[in-house]
């Protein structure tokens, strides 16, 4: 039988709009006084209907007043790789534990021994995030979680959570090719690693970027979970919750298989990890066409460096010295050479490479030299003349610049002349420079560096700069604390971000130094004879390109050169240069565009010529790439002035060949992967005593009992208790 709403002029429940739903509809929440039949529509049903909407309508109002979410932070996340898996990780639900900060390291007697409330979420500040006190966390089961505080300013003992010898067993060196160079036995290259991204946590760990919320945290524990004279603190305690669920476990053989079997049988496939991948950034300064090999006669001269950096932190990879500085001063000789009338003479061909995914045991660099055995890239091994590498080159003493080389391949009597080759050229090109070029000795072997990995396909001659003779002189390489800070970068106060942008600080000059260096040596490697002393780097650009990577993306000169729908690329967060798993990194596009926009030419091309220049009758149009980008704002209107970029930079995959060989556990190639996770937040909460909690919930239960009860009997009654007085037997309608 149907409920009498007409009655009351009301509307049956199931024609209630959407919109009540969504908590506009005014009676939503309150309890209509409804008349039924005796046999008619139980009471329950409209109960459980108002119930439901005045509970959708308020449960995120309930939420808010319950639980502060932290919003700026950044959690440690899994990485897997053919042997075994790094990183952290929460339960499925999240970890909870009452909050106790953690300044000083006798603190850490009251999470580990006495502390009543066990588990704890330890609130650590940065100076004391160290490989030997999480060691303590890890092995003590009171531990639920840690949230780090962020340092500044930065440690002065340095921090560096990567490895002591980086991309250990990837490189040239091993029991077949300079025996007693391999595993660093000659060279520490990292001593102040202390290998804390390398280790497995149990437990989630998030790094806390904003100093408010870290405010936040601190009050809420002075206020409930200090202890007071010794005293235990009582009931309600602050407490954290931190979720960071991850999927994949083990190594990349068992996640990579899980999820091959998950994509052939499931028409559903959830994957639990992905191959770290992304694109390297290439280019040349005199045309090639991509689509064919070049002629094997042909010589190319290669310059590159990396353009990707790490830390314990997913996605927190500032990278100031360990790759930034490097890739910009590149940039800036990739402008300088592109400057010189002559160029397209030059008996030799210069490429401009920027790898990705270095840091994961040479990602990018491995691709390209599979790429190039495997007949993939316009480019072949046979054709590279020699060899330059950019390492990290901003902090350099007393303007030195060390000039590396490999002692293995200069026994070869044909590699040797042409290396010492290379050197002159260099020493050369920094006579009257504010550069001073040293070889170090021929005795020692290559830094960690990109040129590891052709010289394991095939020996060339080449040449790594770097500002350390022996051990790095960065003290945060792979930390979060490798910042503009890092290396130098100051800004007088008061400027406009225009200004800043444009302001040349002393770093942005030391690099372009190191940048017309590198330029002049490349054109007298490449066979130019005109006079160098006009190759100079422009110390405003370089300026320009440290602010966009380091401080803003989001400025004047880099929303100029980028296409219009890729403006989400640009924020006002400080930048971040870690490699994706899927789709483009930020820092690849911006390096693109900027490459683009410092070697191309504008060309007179429309809109449909630009994005369509197969259409176009341009004899040239294999050999460029056209970009349409949005160009400077009118000066005399808010629109822009778009324009066409010619230019020769292409992408080219910076995916291991592992994945593509399917040989997961390779040890020949990179094997890292990212495991996958649906739900990554942290919030603070008060909680109440577990005894409370228990009463809690019984009385909800004897509630929701009695509350059945009367339901049943409201119900199983409604002939009485909703009859009227006047009614009869039957029910007319």
């Amino acid at each position: 039988m149907l409920c009498e709403l007409t009655r009351l002029g009301l509307r049956r429940p199931d024609s209630i709009s959407r919109s009540a739903l969504a908590c506009g509809w005014p009676g939503a929440g309150h309890l209509f006084v409804l008349v039924t039949e005796p046999s008619g529509c139980g009471l329950l049903f409209i109960l459980n209907f108002v119930s439901f909407s005045s509970g959708f309508c308020w449960a995120n109002s309930v939420e808010r007043k319950i639980y502060i979410p932290l919003n700026k932070t950044a959690p440690c996340v899994r990485l897997l790789n053919a042997t075994h898996q790094i990183g952290c990780q929460s339960s499925m639900s999240g970890d909870t534990g009452v909050i106790h900060v953690v300044e000083k390291e006798q603190d850490l007697k009251w999470v580990l021994t006495d502390g009543p409330h066990p588990p704890y979420m330890v609130l650590l500040e940065g100076e004391l995030f160290t490989r030997e006190l999480m060691l303590q966390l890890k092995g003590s089961s009171r531990i639920s979680g840690l949230a780090v505080a962020i340092s500044k300013p930065s440690p002065a003992q340095g921090f560096s959570p990567g490895l002591k010898c980086p991309n250990d067993g990837f490189g040239v060196y091993s029991n077949n090719y300079g025996p007693q160079y391999a595993h660093c036995n000659w060279t520490v290259w990292n001593p102040l690693g202390n290998g804390l991204a390398y280790e497995d946590f149990n437990f989630p760990i998030f790094l806390l970027e904003d100093a408010n919320e870290t405010q936040v945290i601190k009050q809420c524990y002075q206020d409930h979970n200090l202890p007071q004279n010794g005293s235990v603190p009582e009931y309600p305690l602050c407490a954290m919750q931190l979720f960071a669920h991850m999927h994949a476990v083990t190594n990349t053989v068992t996640c990579m298989r899980r999820s091959s079997l998950q994509t052939a049988f499931s028409l559903n496939p959830e994957e639990v990890c992905d191959a770290l991948s992304d694109y390297n950034v290439w280019s040349t300064l005199k045309p090639i066409n991509t689509s064919s090999k070049i002629d094997p006669m042909d010589e190319v001269i290669i310059v590159a460096t990396r353009i990707d950096s790490h830390s314990f932190f997913w996605n927190v990879a500032p990278g100031a010295e360990s790759a930034v500085a490097s890739f910009v001063t590149h940039l800036a000789a990739a402008e300088a050479l592109h400057k010189v009338p002559d160029v397209q003479k030059l008996p030799r061909n210069i490429m401009f490479t920027f790898f990705q995914g270095e840091t994961f045991d040479y990602i990018g660099s491995s691709r390209m030299v599979y790429d190039m055995q495997m007949d993939k890239f316009p480019i072949r091994l046979d054709n590279i003349h020699s060899f330059l590498e950019l390492s990290q080159v901003a902090l350099r003493n007393s303007s030195v610049l060390w000039v590396h080389t490999d002692p293995v391949s200069r026994r070869n009597e044909s590699i040797q002349p042409q290396v010492k080759t290379l050197v002159e050229a260099l020493i050369n090109s920094s006579m009257g420079a504010n550069v001073t070029l040293q070889e170090v000795s021929q005795s020692q072997p290559l830094p960690p560096s990109s040129f590891q990995r052709f010289l394991r396909a095939k020996q060339i001659p080449g040449v790594v700069l770097a500002d350390h003779r022996t051990s790095f002189q960065n003290r945060y390489y792979q930390s979060m604390y490798d910042t503009a800070e890092n290396i130098l970068m100051k800004y007088p106060e008061g400027l406009s971000p225009e200004e800043t942008l444009d302001y040349v600080t002393d770093t942005a000059k030391s690099l372009a130094e190191v940048a017309t260096v590198v330029a002049r040596a490349l054109y007298q490697l490449a066979g130019g004879t005109g006079n160098t002393s006009a190759i100079q780097a422009d110390p405003r650009m370089v300026s320009r390109m440290l602010y966009g990577f380091l401080i803003k993306t989001n400025n004047s000169w880099f929303q100029s050169i980028i296409k219009q729908d890729l403006k989400g690329l640009l924020g006002d967060e400080l930048p971040q240069h870690y490699i994706a798993v899927t789709t483009l990194v930020n820092t690849t596009q911006l390096v693109q565009y900027v490459l683009a926009n410092l070697t191309g030419t504008v060309v007179n091309f429309t809109k449909e010529e630009c994005l369509n220049p197969e259409k176009t009758p341009n004899p040239e149009k294999e050999m460029y790439v056209y970009t349409w980008v949005q160009g400077s704002r009118d000066p005399n209107s808010t629109s822009r002035v778009p324009f066409c970029v010619q230019s020769t930079v292409h992408l080219t995959k910076a995916a291991s060949p592992a994945f593509e060989l399917k040989q997961w556990g390779s040890t020949e190639y990179s094997t890292w992967t990212e495991s996958r996770w649906k739900d990554i937040r942290a919030r603070i909460f008060l909680v109440a005593s577990k005894e409370l909690e228990i009463i809690t919930l019984v009385v909800g239960i004897a509630i929701l009992i009695l509350s059945l009860l009367a339901t049943y009997f409201i119900n199983a009654k409604a002939h009485v208790l909703f009859s009227s007085p006047g009614d009869g037997g039957a029910v007319a309608y």
